[in-house]
């Protein structure tokens, strides 16, 4: 299998295993689906730290609004009433007004938190430097596991407006927001590789060989936004290391600038009235009185 290392950016995202014979296409397909569950995975992975925090979210009418306000209006939050969390709950106000302050008991807040790090772990960047892959089916486990979570803590399911619910079902609305510019539509994704783009129609084969033991380095791309920087000719690393040898060759040739040239004048063999003294016995005569 050929082992592809997968970049967006200059940020490395994931290992992804495919074979020469694949249709580049295909590849661009999975690598995408995977590069966008990811982002999915960390998206609900945040709003449950939110859900921990200030239980359910508030209908977009009561969004915002002071207790006053809610009041006034006679406003209700009729579906936070019926999706409680098991056990009870304790009020813990979110000062920004999006969630209803119903915070589940530590116990199931304990179920959360444990779903939430074991999703982000399957998930991780950090994998890429285990040699650890990430495939569909892992992004499908990861949420798998948080929907589970959620569920066995709010058996009355969450709100229908609540995101973590709409990201479930795919219903979710990212317009205006910082996570519509990170998610790649799979019909607009690029593949390039050593800086020319891997295109649709061709196979793998047409671009890194017949060799199914290559490990190489693609990067995921946005068509139209111009060509993705080349990978520079060594890692950060190797650029370390080698500034550190410079540094160390430069401080040993300060120091050899430093040392007197006449220093030799110090030894015996340059003494001009050595040998004068060692035939007349001076020499190692000590001037201490006893």
């Amino acid at each position: 299998m050929v082992r592809l290392q997968v970049k967006k950016g200059d940020e490395t995202q994931f290992l992804f295993d495919t074979s020469v014979e694949t249709s580049v296409d295909e590849v661009i397909s999975d690598v995408t689906t995977i590069y966008n569950g990811r982002l999915k995975v960390s998206r609900i992975c945040y709003e449950i730290e939110e859900l921990i925090k200030h239980g359910t979210m508030l209908p977009h009418d009561m969004m915002g609004l002071t207790d006053e306000q809610v009041e006034e209006l006679r406003l209700r939050d009729e579906w936070g009433e019926k999706c409680c969390p098991m056990g009870g709950w304790t009020m813990n106000k979110d000062i920004v007004g999006r969630r209803n302050g119903r915070q589940p008991n530590e116990k199931m807040r304990e179920v959360l938190k444990k779903t939430i790090d074991e999703a982000r772990a399957m998930t991780s960047k950090k994998l890429v430097q285990q040699n650890i892959l990430v495939t569909q089916k892992t992004v499908q486990t990861a949420l798998d596991n948080l929907r589970g979570a959620v569920t066995i803590v709010y058996p009355m399911g969450l709100p229908p407006h609540d995101v973590i619910r709409q990201e479930f079902e795919n219903t979710e609305d990212l317009s205006g927001t910082q996570a519509s510019l990170e998610v790649m539509d799979v019909n607009m994704a690029q593949l390039w590789f050593s800086g020319k783009e891997m295109l649709r129609g061709k196979k793998v084969k047409d671009y890194l060989g017949r060799n199914e033991k290559t490990k190489v380095i693609v990067k995921l791309h946005k068509r139209g936004s111009g060509k993705p920087g080349r990978e520079p000719i060594m890692s950060e690393d190797e650029r370390k290391m080698l500034m550190l040898h410079a540094y160390k060759r430069q401080e040993q040739f300060k120091k050899l600038e430093q040392d007197d040239d006449d220093e030799y004048l110090n030894s015996t063999w340059a003494d001009g009235g050595s040998l004068k003294r060692h035939f007349q016995g001076l020499n190692n005569i000590s001037w201490k009185p006893h």
